[in-house]
C-alpha cells in the first residue's frame, strides 16, 4: 500500500491572535461569551479523538520536517525518536499538531507553548537567582487554542505512565489530576487581578515546603537532590565538562556528531577565521536585542570559542551552536546557545507569525508564557547560513541552573504531584496571554472537562503507539536510517 500524503490538512478558521480588546468587557460579559462557546462546543466533545481516513503518515510528515535540517544528524533524531513511544512522542509535535487540527476548539486564544510534554518543564534560575519551575521549551510557540496545549500535555503524562509500567486506573488519576489542577488554577487566576497574575510564579523553595506533606521520604530526598544539582548546573560546570587548554587556550572538546568544535568543521584556517568573524559580528548584532544593562553586562565578554551541538529530541538536526566567551579571565566563563528557529508547527493550522523573524517569535512568547526569562535571551536573521540560506536564530544560556525531572524514575504518586505542578504552570502562562475570565467559565465548576480530556490522552496514547511502530517499521524497511544510542 503506498505511503499516504505527507501534507496536512489545513484549519479553516483564520489566524489566531491574541484579543487584548476582548479583556475590556467587564467579567460577567466575558463569562457569558465562554458560556456561549460551552453550547457551540460542548465541553465532553473534547473526548473525541477520530482521526479522518486519510490522515497524513506521520512519518511523512517527520521526513518533510528533516528537509530543512542538517543531513548527517537527521539520523540521530530518528534514533532517539525509536527508544521508546515516550521519546518517539517528544520528537512529534507536527504529527499532533496536524491531529489537534481536526478536533473540537472554543476558539478563545492564548500565548501556546505547542509542545507542551511534561519534559518541557523544568527548573532554571532567575535573575533574581532564585529556582523556579516553568515551562522551558518555546520553539512552536504561537497564539492558538489552549486546548491544544492542555490536550498534549494530558497525552503526553498517559504516555509516559505506559513507558513507566504503570497500570490503567493509576495512569488515569494522574491525567484527571492534572487537568483538574489546570482547570482549578484557571479558575483561581480569573479572580486575580491582572498584576497578580502577571506576578505569579512557582518558587522551588516554595514549591518543596508547599508538597511536604504530601512527600513520601523518597520523594522529598529526590526532590532535595534535584534542587541541589541544579544550583550547581552553570557556566563553571559546563568550562570543566566541555573544555580543556589547548596551547594556553581554552577549547571546546570535540564528541562527534554531539559536540563538534568549529575548527573540525571548518578545517581550511582563512575560511575559519572569516566564520569566527561572522560570528562575533552577529553577537554584536545580537546584543541589540537585549536590555540595556544586559547588552552592557555582555560586551564586558568576548568570544573565546564555538561548536555545534546537538540537544534534545525533536530539536535535533536543527543548527544549535553553543558559543564560550570570557570576560574577566578564564575563570569567569559564559556558554551562550545559538540555536535554530524555524516555523512553528502549529503556524500552518492557525496563521503564520507576526514575526518576520523566527527567533523573535520565540523569545517573544518565551517572555509572554514565562514568569522570569533568561536574562541573555534574544534573537538574530543570519543572511546565509552553514548551507547558504538565511536562517533565524534565538540565543540564550546554555545552562543556567536548568535541570528536569527524569520521568522514567517517577513512580505513579511521583508522576501524579508532578503533572499538577505542570497543570498550575501551564494554566498560568496561559493566563497571562489568554482571557483567563472566558476560559475558567469555559471549564465550568465539574469535572466534565477533565474526564474528556483524560478519555482523549488515552485514545491518542494509543494511536501515538501506532505512530511509533510506524517508525520502527520505516527504519526496518529502509526507507529511513536511524543512529541509535547516540
Amino acid at each position: 500500500m503506498p505511503a499516504q500524503t505527507a501534507v496536512a490538512p489545513a484549519r479553516t478558521a483564520g489566524r489566531y491572535q491574541l484579543d487584548t480588546e476582548g479583556c475590556r468587557l467587564d467579567p460577567a460579559e466575558r463569562a457569558a461569551l465562554a458560556k456561549a462557546a460551552r453550547t457551540r462546543v460542548p465541553r465532553d466533545t473534547h473526548a473525541v479523538f477520530d482521526p479522518p481516513p486519510d490522515r497524513p503518515d506521520p512519518v511523512g510528515l517527520l521526513e518533510e520536517q528533516a528537509r530543512t535540517r542538517v543531513p548527517e544528524l537527521v539520523p540521530v533524531r530518528w534514533g532517539r525518536m525509536m527508544v521508546s513511544p515516550f521519546t518517539y512522542y517528544r520528537g512529534a509535535a507536527l504529527p499532533m499538531a496536524s491531529d489537534l487540527a481536526a478536533t473540537p476548539v472554543s476558539g478563545l486564544a492564548v500565548q501556546a507553548c505547542g509542545d507542551a510534554h511534561l519534559s518541557n518543564f523544568g527548573l532554571f534560575g532567575s535573575a533574581e537567582r532564585r529556582l523556579m519551575f516553568d515551562v522551558n521549551d518555546f520553539d512552536e510557540t504561537l497564539p492558538g487554542p489552549w486546548e491544544w496545549d492542555v490536550k498534549r500535555l494530558a497525552a503526553s503524562l498517559e504516555v509516559a505512565g505506559r513507558d513507566n509500567g504503570f497500570p490503567v486506573r493509576p495512569r488515569r488519576d494522574v491525567v484527571m489530576a492534572t487537568v483538574s489542577r489546570y482547570r482549578q488554577a484557571m479558575r483561581e487566576f480569573a479572580t486575580m487581578t491582572n498584576l497578580d497574575v502577571w506576578y505569579a510564579h512557582a518558587d522551588a523553595t516554595e514549591l518543596r515546603a508547599q508538597f511536604d506533606a504530601q512527600l513520601r521520604a523518597r520523594q522529598r530526598k529526590l526532590m532535595d537532590k534535584g534542587l541541589t544539582k541544579a544550583r550547581t548546573r552553570d557556566s563553571m560546570q559546563e568550562l570543566a565538562k566541555l573544555t580543556r587548554t589547548v596551547d594556553g587556550r581554552l577549547r571546546i572538546i570535540a564528541d562527534p556528531p554531539l559536540l563538534v568544535p568549529v575548527d573540525e568543521m571548518i578545517r581550511d584556517e582563512t575560511e575559519r577565521t572569516r566564520f569566527e568573524a561572522a560570528l562575533v559580528r552577529l553577537i554584536a548584532r545580537y546584543q541589540r536585542t537585549l536590555e540595556t544593562d544586559r547588552r552592557y553586562l555582555l560586551q564586558q565578554y568576548e568570544y573565546c570559542d564555538m561548536a555545534r551541538k546537538v540537544v534534545g529530541v525533536g530539536s535535533v538536526g536543527t543548527r544549535c551552536w553553543i558559543v564560550l566567551m570570557l570576560g574577566r579571565d578564564d575563570a569567569d566563563p559564559l556558554f551562550l546557545q545559538v540555536k535554530e528557529a524555524e516555523a512553528s508547527v502549529l503556524s500552518r493550522f492557525v496563521g503564520a507569525s507576526k514575526y518576520a523573524n523566527e527567533g523573535m517569535r520565540v523569545v517573544a512568547g518565551q517572555r509572554l508564557m514565562q514568569a522570569s526569562s533568561d536574562i541573555f535571551l534574544g534573537w538574530q536573521h543570519v543572511e546565509a547560513g552553514d548551507d547558504g540560506r538565511p536562517r533565524d536564530f534565538y540565543v540564550r544560556q546554555l545552562r543556567d541552573w536548568k535541570f528536569s525531572i527524569e520521568i522514567e524514575s517517577l513512580r505513579a504518586d511521583g508522576l501524579q504531584l508532578y503533572g499538577e505542578l505542570c497543570g498550575w504552570t501551564l494554566a498560568r502562562a496561559h493566563a497571562r496571554s489568554g482571557d483567563r475570565i472566558a476560559i475558567a467559565a469555559y471549564l465550568g465548576n465539574s469535572d466534565v472537562f477533565d474526564r474528556a480530556i483524560t478519555r482523549f490522552a488515552a485514545a491518542y496514547a494509543d494511536q501515538n503507539e501506532r505512530d511509533y511502530r510506524a517508525l520502527v517499521d520505516a527504519v526496518k524497511s529502509g526507507r529511513i536510517t536511524a543512529e541509535p544510542g547516540i
